[in-house]
């Protein structure tokens, strides 16, 4: 019998490609867990798949029904479960805290006793479980107390945003349901990863999506942004999936957790001249900061130490980081020759 892989999330970014991956490096169903009204844009080349039930299903449930989620752990039994959902955007975190608060972490916490109440149920159930967390959780570092080989998974907590603070609660649910009820959790504090299928209000993604606007014709050749000087490490998306395959697969450790991160460091600015660079356009673009796209506290020094994951997986990026935004930017560019209207954000 095929295991069974349950994705929540699987209509963004990751959860998409982690459905990719598994589609092709597994022989594993995949029960896919969305709501109704999910948009379905990051899976359109699934659903023929999924019209004909060949390896992926949706599931349709919500982080906050706790009904739901029994329901889908009690029929679908999965095998791995990839909590990846979550209301996911800093900057609206900061106008809808509550939401975020009760999405990332009580539809955390509603999952989790989902899944302990089936195992209660069936003694012969024991599920692995990854609780995506994020490395916002550690918020503002002053760059005197950066560790020298970037931030490990021992340093304190200091999040920065009521995003950050969900996941401080997601992180611990995790590691607490670990201990408390013997479940196999690992939680993973991914830092910045892109690449195709980037939601366009993460700051990369904006600037490939106005590069490519402009390159059509649809934007005057000017690019709005932010903060340019936070620091980031960028892991492309493609290399972040394969890492949550393998930490679940290479002897997987209950309450573990993790800090997986890419390799090329820089500011956000840079990133901004790497994509500017690819376009057509670029000697005519300038950049203007725009005061709505700058947090109240930035995160803004982002360097991972992931020597404890690649250790213990044998994990290491694989997708350099020219590729990872040329990518992007083609991504952007065949979005909007498909003549799709879109938000100038």
């Amino acid at each position: 019998m095929r295991k069974k892989a349950l994705i929540t999330g699987i209509t963004g970014m990751v959860g998409s490609h982690l459905c990719d991956y598994l589609l092709e490096n597994t022989d594993w169903d995949i029960y896919g867990v969305c709501r109704w009204r999910s948009p379905l844009d990051n899976v359109q080349h699934l659903l023929k798949r999924v019209n004909e039930k060949d390896r992926v299903f949706f599931q349709y449930a919500d982080l906050n029904d706790q009904v739901s989620l029994f329901y889908t752990i009690r029929d679908i039994k999965p095998d791995y479960i990839f909590h990846l959902a979550a209301q996911s955007y800093p900057m609206t975190s900061f106008t809808a805290p509550i939401d975020t608060i009760n999405t990332n972490i009580l539809g955390t916490c509603r999952l989790l006793e989902s899944i302990r109440m089936k195992m209660e149920e069936d003694s012969n159930y024991h599920p692995i479980i990854h609780i995506c967390a994020s490395s916002e959780v550690f918020g503002k570092i002053p760059a005197e107390k950066k560790p020298e080989e970037g931030i490990h998974e021992e340093c304190p907590f200091h999040p920065a945003s009521p995003y950050a603070i969900s996941k401080v609660g997601t992180d611990l649910l995790g590691r607490y349901y670990a201990e408390a009820y013997h479940m196999t959790v690992m939680t993973t504090r991914m830092f910045t990863h892109t690449g195709p299928r980037r939601g366009d209000v993460f700051h990369e993604s904006t600037f490939a999506k106005q590069i490519a606007m402009i390159e059509a014709g649809f934007l005057p050749p000017v690019v709005k942004v932010g903060n340019l000087h936070s620091l980031r490490t960028y892991a492309d998306v493609r290399d972040a999936v394969r890492a949550y395959y393998m930490l679940v697969t290479v002897n997987p450790v209950a309450g573990e957790y993790y800090n997986i991160g890419g390799s090329y460091t820089c500011e956000v600015g840079d990133t901004l001249e790497l994509l500017l660079s690819m376009s057509t356009k670029k000697k005519e673009i300038k950049v203007e900061i725009d005061p709505e796209r700058l947090r109240p506290i930035d995160a803004d020094l982002q360097v991972p130490d992931c020597r404890k994951f690649k250790k213990h997986t044998g994990w290491e990026p694989e997708i350099c980081f020219e590729q990872t935004m040329g990518d992007l930017l083609n991504y952007w560019r065949e979005r909007v020759k498909g003549g799709t209207a879109f938000l100038t954000r």
